[in-house]
């Protein structure tokens, strides 16, 4: 860490001792919070989650994401970008101009959701290629990170990624649920990964329990989301080591028991997924928050 680093994170340290941290993905335009999206960005605050970017997925859904930055200034943020299973709608060049307007904003904070995916192909992949590699050159107009979703697809994606050599901008894997060596081919390209719940529902040998448990993934890559209303994080997961069980706090598990389910995720859970990651790093909760959150601040500008 630079000593300029060092200076940034002394001063962060107060800040985040209390656990507060930032969930850089969350799909608050979703039609589950129409009716009490207040109560939910209060109940994230009151966790401790003292920002939120909420994820944009099409032209129209990343447009209500930047009103919902004005209506909740320096709380929330937003992402401009087609998800690929919306890639075969981006059929008219007003759509882009309409996107690149919302992703040029001050409050937008990245490209994305975009990439590639392979296992539901509710776009063909050929229109998924050629819809992702556009959003990527509008990334690095913008000097904005990206925001990639990708399933089964990473040897295209890398490969799409590439072409644009040191023009590329920050590169962050949302909800990474890879296996080892996917984790470590995108940790050796410099790219960050976000987890989410999944980490509970993850019993592989060789996936994201792994990266954290022999310490592969590094905390200066690693970020933290909650991806709500999904991923709900089930911690009464049987195969959960005890170790980690016994990282959870009472207070980070009574506001998921209390307001999250399978069918609505929501910010608060944050801590708690912040407090499974340091189990199984083996770390405290404290270094994991004060790290995930530096490193949302530097790569998405977000103002503390």
């Amino acid at each position: 860490m630079t000593s300029e680093e060092t200076q940034i994170s002394e001063e962060l340290k107060g800040c985040y001792e209390n656990l507060i941290v930032i969930d850089i993905g969350a799909n608050l335009t979703n039609k589950k919070y129409g009716r009490d999206l207040d109560s939910v960005v209060q109940r994230a605050k009151d966790a401790g989650v003292q920002k939120i970017m909420v994820t944009g997925t099409s032209v129209r859904n990343s447009k209500e994401a930047l009103r919902l930055t004005r209506l909740y200034p320096s709380t929330i943020y937003s992402t401009a970008g087609v998800h690929p299973h919306d890639a075969k709608s981006m059929v008219e060049e007003d759509m882009w101009s309409e996107l690149q307007q919302t992703a040029a904003a001050p409050e937008c904070v990245a490209v994305g959701e975009c990439g590639l995916n392979y296992t539901k192909e509710f776009s063909e992949p050929h229109v998924q290629r050629d819809v992702f590699k556009r959003q990527v050159e509008m990334a690095c107009e913008l000097r904005k990170p990206l925001f990639v979703h990708e399933k089964e697809a990473q040897d295209d994606l890398i490969k799409i990624l590439d072409e644009f050599g040191n023009r590329l901008p920050p590169v962050v894997i949302h909800s990474f649920t890879g296996s080892v060596d996917q984790g470590i081919r995108y940790i050796e390209k410099g790219f960050y990964l976000g987890i989410t719940g999944y980490i509970c529902k993850d019993k592989s040998d060789g996936g994201i329990r792994r990266l954290l448990s022999e310490r592969i993934l590094p905390l200066d890559k690693l970020l933290v989301e909650t991806d709500s209303p999904f991923m709900y994080p089930n911690m009464r997961a049987s195969k959960l080591p005890l170790h980690v069980k016994d990282s959870l706090t009472e207070r980070s598990m009574n506001f998921v028991n209390r307001y999250c389910t399978f069918q609505r995720n929501e910010p608060c859970a944050l801590p708690a997924i912040v407090e499974l990651v340091a189990g199984f790093l083996g770390r405290s909760p404290e270094d994991v928050a004060l790290a995930t959150a530096f490193n949302a601040l530097k790569i998405f500008g977000l103002s503390q």
